[in-house]
């Protein structure tokens, strides 16, 4: 996003989701390694829908969690909440230099571009060019929420350089894998505990993107911390009709997702060719088997790192930002 990337030995790639904090630290060889991962899972209320609510709580466990994994004064990579985050396809004039694009978007904010927010972070990837105009990919957050992020960072002595999504997190580590073609139209599933993130990518481009909150809460999960901070036992402890109907109601977002890629935005012309399933939900892998047999499109996991969890997946694809 609008953070300069400076390289470091040290570099912490850190997620922050409204139930968890999780950490991934990289060494730089080929292939890369995997040095330490850490997570800690939050208490209730602290953080909703990507926004900050109990500060000083989260302070503190920031803290606490620097200090245990030992990353004080290391360099960090850390990601704009999904819900905040706008990906948004326009025109500008041809006229308008390369070096000048996000000049002349912040000054047609609010006039012939409009984003839901007024002080916006802003990236932009230029899609096509030709006799008389530009057609940009425009990744836009709140200023507010991107600094409050940064200044949390900050004040348990780690020191922000780059900010990201976590679509491009996520697709970087599948491409890295091997499991993306640029030809492909690839919808990316986050299937997480209390939210999930779609989006689509064709030619290597997120098009589209869209979250979610799920009709759950963390209270419904019973989760049990191993010791060294890498593993949780997660248990789903409410009603088991209540998971049947989240389940249900993932399944139709996901064809509702599809459709609407397939009719109005590309006019029926091209549609969804593979999916690529990832997140930290405990049911990943039956979603992954339904559509499996529901669709007769390959549905693709990330299998490369055995000693890895998955849900660890996210803050790794980070840190190959760093790497590329």
């Amino acid at each position: 996003m609008a953070f300069t990337l400076f390289t470091s030995n040290k570099m912490a790639n850190i997620i922050i989701k409204d139930h968890a904090i999780r950490y991934v630290g990289v060494k730089q060889t080929n292939p890369i390694t995997v040095q330490k991962f850490r997570e800690k899972y939050l208490p209730p209320g602290v953080i909703q829908e990507g926004r900050i609510i109990e500060r000083d709580t989260l302070l503190l466990i920031l803290d606490e969690c620097v200090s245990e994994w030992g990353i004080k004064k290391n360099h960090v990579q850390f990601v704009i909440p999904d819900p905040f985050v706008v990906i948004r396809k326009i025109t500008i004039p041809k006229e308008v230099k390369d070096d000048e694009i996000i000049g002349y978007i912040y000054l047609e904010l609010g006039t012939t571009i409009h984003l839901p927010f007024e002080e916006p972070v802003l990236d932009f990837k230029k899609l096509s060019e030709d006799e008389t105009r530009k057609e940009i990919l425009i990744f836009a957050a709140p200023e507010d929420v991107a600094n409050e992020y940064s200044a949390l960072l900050e004040e348990v002595d780690l020191k922000p350089v780059a900010a990201d999504i976590t679509p491009l997190c996520m697709y970087r580590l599948f491409h890295f894998c091997g499991q993306t073609k640029a030809e492909e139209h690839s919808l990316l599933v986050q299937f997480d505990l209390q939210s999930v993130n779609f989006s689509i990518f064709h030619r290597d481009i997120p098009l589209f993107m869209r979250h979610i909150t799920l009709e759950t809460s963390i209270d419904d999960w019973d989760i049990q911390q191993n010791q060294s901070s890498t593993l949780a036992d997660i248990r789903w402890n409410s009603h088991s009709s209540k998971l049947e109907v989240l389940m249900d109601e993932l399944m139709k977002e996901i064809e509702h997702v599809m459709n609407f890629y397939s009719f109005n935005m590309t006019q029926g012309k091209d549609r969804v060719t593979t999916i690529l399933m990832s997140g930290d939900h405990p049911y990943l892998t039956d979603i992954t088997s339904t559509l499996n047999q529901r669709y007769e499109i390959q549905v693709h996991t990330i299998t490369q790192f055995e000693q890895l969890p998955d849900h660890y997946y996210l803050p790794l694809g980070l840190a190959l930002k760093e790497v590329q």
